[in-house]
């Protein structure tokens, strides 16, 4: 008996009152969205240490929840996906895909097309044509096998098979080379141009197959003209130029009109701008293509930089990706059944399918590739890569459905084969393609002591090489002032810049890749006129011509996990002396209520540098210090204040040395305060020794490597007088006499007589430093004085660097307990007999 939609309420009266809420559409709605957002989470929860994208979760769970797994259950789908709740659930998914075709839009830069040359082209043609050929042959084989797809015509049929097997997914590919770390690379750059070219063949091409399926059987009966589709094709020829003539100059004056020099964006123009994405769809529909098409076109027509971009991707973006499109990959999987591939026939044309699809655009592209004398594992890896599917890929197959082009076997074999294809990507690319890194052959100076120890056995200049990282503009004038601070004439300053991006599903995170491309980014190259117009990269630029230092900059675009890789790569492949990374903190004001934290995953990212880092670390924690800078420059002479605090040990030597650089500079005041404890203080004996149990987020970790207590007080000793001879009457020094060493870190950091104190970060510590290795830690990563002057709610208003110097004996660190004096005797016989090789007796 059919089902009269019409009866069909929204809402019901409760349960109290007799209704059962999922025979309603509303609240059933709301079941399956939140039973599909549950499935397909915990799946994409499964499929990240395989390091698949998310596109391969919704999928699949889709299928899952569908007749394939869960739809057997004839309860469960009459209940929760009954027949009469499809076309709302379809719907609302619709809108989500409407708008989220509008965002890949947003993505494809038509301007980075033209520029990617004809390399790129010869591939993506390649990549394209031979795929569409061996799908128009496997249709022939499928027609004649399938039962009741030779009651489809062939045109259709054809072009649908044809494009089903020749797209790339440029969403999903950006992706999984950001994820593999091959957007730097050649390989990554091609096939991300390449994938470009073929997502906008792909769309005509769709256009194509949607207007040839339509030239069949009107809705009343009749057969419809032939002519039809052609009229189909020139209508959309028509709204796409008009378009791209009238309405894409018409949203650049919209751009302009929300750009941050007016200081607004009306509300007006984004109501207005969304709305034009549902008008543009109901335009291409009412030609005949799909509503798709029009919020395609449409977000191609939207200028790509800029604040109004930006503002409507804030508006949309989480809510149709995160909620709204689950819901299509759901119906999808709905109509998606394994299970009408029962035999080895079937099983055999699944194998045909995904052999032809793979052997066609991988060998298409690796053919092409090698004949433009690119390498074969590059070309092997750029076909792998090109053969990537995702979202457009069930858009065509969805499409083929319901234009009754594909029938319930011929689809399932599609969307396995999308899925397989997919699948394999990442997996493929990694075993057969490693880039090759950068050869480091020539010297390099792993920590300030060796650059400066080579530069007076030489006689003439060094390079010093810094990677001064940045999260975004608050963190622009407080390093471009560190850094300004350590130049000198004594030698030449190298100054590497790396922008830290974070990777995310969101399609923002693709348009900035699309951006640093654009830029000549991620790569890494000297400053070129026009190429960066915001403020970040106008800042820099002012400094490398005022400050005459050499400024090249990068861009690291991954996710946060595996950031600290991105770092360390370029400061070993560019040979740098110091890495300087901003503190996961920020202060805007005086009060702790300005703070910003950026969350506990970027602090991770500087605990897995400071243990991997090639060279010397400094962490910055800015309470504002450059903000009231002069100009940067040689003639600047207002003086910036910069105390360091010594108290012995590398890491305090490494400061020192950062110290005596700093001491060069005519707009530096600089002043060096040695701890000493009070008299009759300096007799307790502390012992160290290894407590791995501990936490080490809320205990300070030092390093087990045995060292020469004596050796280091010596060199200490020669280090200081080494400051003080050469910086006698430039630099300050003092030694300041204390019984708690808190509270005179403290009353230094509150006094506001610096703008930034350097503190080692005391891995192998000193007798006072030792004292406080009970003390609860906020922040272990930046050792116990730092710790103590980045720490909230204690009022200080410097800024700190902290400083680590490189050295592989200390490179491994444990949380310790302290042992006082008295207990000592106590644990001598254990560290005699083993049991305590790595204690330290200070």
């Amino acid at each position: 008996m059919p089902f009269n939609i019409t009866s069909i309420k929204t809402s019901s009266n409760g349960v109290w009152q007799g209704d059962n809420p999922l025979d309603f559409a509303f609240p059933l709605l709301i079941v399956q969205t939140t039973l599909i957002l549950v499935v397909s989470r915990f799946l994409a929860f499964l499929f990240r240490p395989l390091r698949q994208p998310k596109v391969i979760a919704e999928i699949v769970g889709g299928i899952v929840l569908g007749p394939s797994a869960f739809g057997r259950n004839k309860e469960f789908m009459h209940h929760i996906f009954p027949k009469w709740s499809t076309p709302t659930l379809e719907s609302v998914a619709s809108i989500g895909l409407l708008f989220f075709l509008f965002l890949v839009g947003l993505e494809l830069d038509l301007s980075s097309i033209r520029r990617s040359g004809k390399r790129a082209f010869v591939i993506a043609f390649a990549g394209i044509s031979l795929p569409f050929v061996c799908g128009i042959g496997v249709a022939f084989v499928l027609r004649n096998t399938i039962d009741g797809l030779d009651q489809v015509g062939y045109g259709p049929f054809l072009v649908f098979m044809g494009v089903a097997l020749s797209i790339t997914a440029f969403p999903v590919l950006a992706r999984i080379l950001a994820e593999l770390k091959l957007l730097t690379t050649r390989v990554g750059e091609t096939a991300m141009s390449a994938a470009a070219f073929n997502d906008v063949a792909a769309w005509i091409l769709l256009a194509l197959a949607v207007a040839i399926a339509g030239d069949g059987t009107a809705s009343s009966g009749e057969k419809k003209s032939p002519v039809i589709a052609i009229w189909v094709l020139l209508s959309g020829l028509a709204f796409v130029i008009f378009m791209l003539t009238v309405i894409r100059p018409a949203m650049r004056w919209v751009a302009r009109r929300c750009s941050p020099e007016h200081d607004v964006v009306d509300e007006a123009y984004i109501c207005l701008t969304l709305a034009g994405v549902m008008v543009s769809g109901f335009m291409t529909d009412l030609i005949g293509i799909h509503s798709i098409f029009g919020a395609f076109v449409f977000g191609l027509t939207i200028p790509k930089g800029g604040n109004f971009a930006e503002r409507l991707i804030e508006r949309i973006e989480d809510f149709v990706s995160g909620l709204l499109l689950p819901l299509y990959f759901a119906s999808s999987g709905l109509k998606t059944d394994v299970a009408t591939i029962r035999d080895a026939k079937s099983w055999g044309l699944l194998a045909l399918v995904i052999t032809t699809a793979c052997a066609g655009k991988i060998l298409g592209t690796f053919a092409v590739a090698v004949m433009l004398k690119i390498p074969a594992r590059e070309s092997i890896a750029l076909g792998v890569l090109m053969n990537t599917k995702g979202l457009v890929e069930l858009i065509v197959l969805n499409i083929g459905k319901e234009k009754k082009v594909l029938n319930d076997e011929c689809f399932a074999i599609l969307v396995l084969m999308a899925l397989f294809t997919t699948f394999i990507t990442t997996p493929t690319v990694m075993a057969i393609y490693k880039p090759a890194r950068e050869g480091t052959s020539a010297v390099t100076h792993r920590k300030l002591r060796d650059l400066s120890a080579t530069r007076e056995a030489a006689g003439s200049k060094d390079v010093f090489r810094i990677l001064a990282c940045f999260h975004g503009p608050g963190n622009v004038s407080s390093l471009i002032s560190l850094v300004e601070a350590t130049r000198s004439t004594q030698k030449q300053l190298k100054l590497f810049i790396m922008h830290l991006v974070e990777l995310t599903e969101r399609s923002s995170s693709i348009i900035m890749v699309q951006r640093a491309r654009k830029n000549g980014l991620p790569f890494i190259n000297r400053f070129r006129r026009g190429e960066w117009h915001d403020r970040v990269a106008g800042a820099f630029q002012a400094y490398s011509q005022l400050g005459r230092v050499s400024v090249r900059p990068t861009t690291a675009i991954s996710a946060l996990s595996t950031m600290d890789q991105d770092i360390c790569h370029v400061a070993e492949n560019k040979r740098v002396t110091m890495i300087i990374l901003p503190f996961h903190k920020q202060w805007r004001g005086a009060d702790d209520e300005s703070m910003e934290n950026l969350g506990h995953g970027w602090r991770g990212v500087n605990q897995r540098v400071l243990k991997n880092a090639p060279c010397s670390v400094g962490v910055l924690v800015d309470r504002g210090f450059g903000s009231g800078s002069p100009t940067p420059g040689p003639t600047a002479t207002v003086a910036q204040r910069i105390c360091i605090i010594f108290f012995g040990g590398p890491d305090d030597r490494e400061a020192l040395e950062l110290g005596g650089m700093m001491a060069e500079h005519p707009a530096v005041k600089l002043t060096v305060i040695k701890f000493v404890e009070k008299e009759g203080l300096e007799s307790d004996g502390v012992m160290l020794r290894p407590s791995p149990s501990r936490c080490s987020e809320k205990n300070y970790s030092f390093s087990t490597a045995e060292m020469n207590r004596e050796k280091e007080k010596e060199l200490d000793e020669t280090i200081l007088a080494e400051f003080r001879s050469k910086w006698n009457g430039v630099a300050d020094y003092t030694e300041k006499v204390t019984s708690s060493i808190v509270e005179g870190v403290l009353t230094l950091g509150r006094s506001g007589d610096y703008d930034l104190i350097i503190v080692g970060k005391g891995r192998f510590p000193s007798k006072m430093i030792a004292k406080l290795a009970d003390r609860q830690a906020e922040h272990a990563e930046l050792g116990p004085i730092g710790d103590i002057l980045a720490s909230s709610g204690q009022g200080v208003v410097s800024s700190v660097l902290v400083v680590q110097q490189h050295d592989m004996a200390h490179a491994e660190e444990t949380p310790v307990a302290k042992i006082v004096q008295s207990d000592c005797e106590k644990y001598k016989a254990d560290e005699s007999s083993g049991a305590g090789e790595i204690s330290k007796a200070v």
